[in-house]
């Protein structure tokens, strides 16, 4: 493996000009190597979710004494509780999983727990992201659980109305400012629309509705409404634009890597079309490990309190796909994959590619 360098935004060792065997040679090799992390270990999530738990709990109350007479200072407590509700829902996700603990009653009733306050349906969630990880990176599977995002052949035979559209869906205002929240706060409240079969939409969607209504109500009746929606909106806000960002931004690089069926390889690309985000430790922490998106991808079944392990059993995989938070800011300008190129460009790049 070659020694990272960073000149240029999602770099990793070249590995297109490498045959197709010894690509899948290595990427098996990583496989077989992080398998050894795969399960549970029922300690270590029980002190995630207590150290998780008790400091929100803890921010939340506090939240509540200064709400009439220092909002601000309120709302700067917002961050840190939205960073806690941010590692509750990767909780929840390990729960999807069926990871996070080694029972899966416990999993699944944690999971619908959660949910009660990253507002994300469990069972909605589970199935949806279960079909990202079975066809990210596959152009022929587009559609569950990412960024919509076009190859330049498809963005080019669009109509000038169809074109602008794509261009405000892609724009990060949009995406971040108005998408991501309303998909959150909204989208996720309605049982249509999700990809999946009705019967199951509706009782996962419409289930937390009801428990959040039951739950929430409850809560405004012992101290009113106009408190809760205070506290409880700048978190779920800010919790939804960093978790809109940390989905973004884990598929969506220059060197990225999608593939037609034909040439689809699961595991290839779980290893190349994710990224290693690098994070400060505290970022880290309150992200729950989920910058080592390479290794999640590639065996879903490794908690994420086990992910810094893996990676430091496999220090190759340190050079794959690394991302700083200054590189990652270059990746919002990206918006269609380029096949003949294999990376993603910008607009301006496609358009000159057609003018050519």
């Amino acid at each position: 493996m070659q020694k990272y360098i960073a000149p240029a935004v999602g770099y990793s060792p070249d590995h297109r000009s490498e045959s197709a065997a010894v690509l899948k040679a290595r990427v098996r090799e990583f496989a077989r190597r992080c398998a050894a992390f795969r399960g549970a270990d029922t300690r270590r999530a029980a002190i995630q979710l207590l150290t998780t738990a008790i400091p929100f709990l803890a921010i939340v109350t506090v939240m509540f004494a200064t709400l009439d007479h220092a909002y601000w200072l309120t709302l700067l407590l917002a961050l840190p509780a939205a960073g806690l509700a941010v590692r509750f829902f990767i909780i929840q996700h390990d729960c999807g999983h069926g990871c996070f603990f080694p029972s899966r009653p416990i999993n699944d009733t944690l999971g619908r727990a959660t949910s009660l306050l990253t507002v994300a349906p469990y069972g909605l969630w589970r199935r949806v992201h279960a079909k990202h990880h079975a066809g990210s990176g596959n152009l022929e599977r587009r559609g569950f659980g990412d960024i919509k995002t076009l190859t330049v052949a498809e963005y080019l035979a669009l109509t000038k109305f169809s074109r602008a559209r794509y261009r405000i869906y892609r724009h990060p205002a949009f995406l971040f400012l108005i998408g991501v929240p309303l998909f959150f706060m909204i989208l996720q409240r309605i049982p249509w629309g999700h990809g999946l079969p009705a019967r199951d939409a509706w009782r996962s969607v419409v289930g937390l509705d009801i428990a959040l209504v039951v739950v929430y109500g409850a809560m405004a009746s012992a101290v009113g409404l106009k408190p809760v929606l205070m506290i409880g909106l700048p978190i779920c806000m800010i919790a939804s634009a960093i978790g809109g960002w940390l989905f973004y931004i884990q598929h969506q690089f220059e060197d990225t890597h999608w593939q037609h069926e034909e040439k689809w390889d699961f595991q290839t690309a779980a290893i190349y079309g994710s990224t290693y985000y690098v994070l400060p430790r505290v970022l880290q922490w309150f992200t729950g490990n989920i910058g080592l998106h390479h290794i999640h991808h590639l065996n879903s079944m490794i908690p994420n309190y086990r992910l810094q392990d893996c990676l430091k059993a496999c220090p190759e995989l340190e050079n794959v796909n690394r991302l700083t938070i200054r590189e990652s800011f270059g990746c919002v300008r990206l918006a269609l994959w380029d096949e003949a190129r294999g990376k993603l460009v910008t607009f301006r790049e496609a358009v000159a590619a057609e003018n050519r």
